[in-house]
């Protein structure tokens, strides 16, 4: 589990970090030609195959490129740290060992990007029609008269208008990050939930199979919940009500 936990996090931050981006700057040049652009891009990145999408990537960048790490946490080199989190790279730090800190970060780019170019895509279309929405608010345009700078308007007033919108998918997406990485755990041979899924189901071990479903539906439960404590967080409406 920590090691898919792993992932999952990373993907989610670079995922997240992006579309924020790339949805606030398409709504924004709305019908323009950046907007058309964002918009081909996001539907490239959810029409591709997650699975082909990693074998691409490890062909290119492992096999051909050698710019990147093979499969696995670690290299074969390196000794893994005394588990304290399970999360490799926090395992690191705690124990002082840059070394070992960029060897598996190394190891989770490859993986961290087949699954952030999937959720971008996603995470992008959604931010652009919320923004939309919160673009056309009577509040929005009074910031705007108020002759406020343009990137408080975006920070202040239009983002955390539509922050709440926003949050719900990225729950979604991080519950599904976190139980849908069995084919790409497979490609990287990375020690995960989803490597764990793939093994049961091939030995017929109906337990494990049991296990892991069970499992994916606990995340799913914990991550609505703490998705519906930020709601009171980023909107005092919520709190009143």
């Amino acid at each position: 589990m920590p090691a898919t936990i792993e992932i999952a996090i990373g993907a989610i931050i670079v995922s997240l970090a992006v579309s924020i981006v790339l949805g606030t700057l398409a709504a924004y040049r709305r019908g323009l030609v950046t907007d058309q652009v964002i918009r081909v891009v996001t539907l490239v990145g959810l029409s591709v195959p997650t699975f082909w999408l990693a074998l691409v990537s490890f062909y290119v960048f492992f096999l051909e490129l050698r710019i990147a790490p093979g499969s696995g946490r670690i290299s074969p080199s390196i000794t893994p740290p005394p588990r304290v989190t399970g999360l490799y790279t926090v395992d690191y730090l705690l124990n002082g060992d840059a070394v070992g800190f960029f060897d598996a970060l190394a190891h989770l780019a490859l993986p961290v990007m087949v699954l952030s170019l999937v959720t971008i895509g996603l995470l992008t279309r959604f931010i652009r029609t919320s923004v939309l929405e919160v673009l056309g608010s009577d509040y929005v345009r009074a910031a705007r008269a108020k002759g406020l700078p343009a990137m408080r308007v975006i920070v202040d007033y239009v983002l955390r208008g539509a922050s709440l919108p926003i949050l719900t998918v990225v729950g979604v997406a991080f519950g599904a990050l976190l139980s849908g990485t069995v084919l790409v755990e497979s490609v990287f041979a990375w020690p995960g939930l989803g490597t764990y899924a793939y093994n049961s189901a091939a030995n017929l071990d109906l337990p494990g199979i049991m296990g892991v479903g069970l499992v994916v539906g606990v995340i799913y439960l914990l991550i609505n919940f703490i998705v519906d404590l930020l709601y009171g967080v980023l909107d005092p409406r919520v709190r009143i009500a």
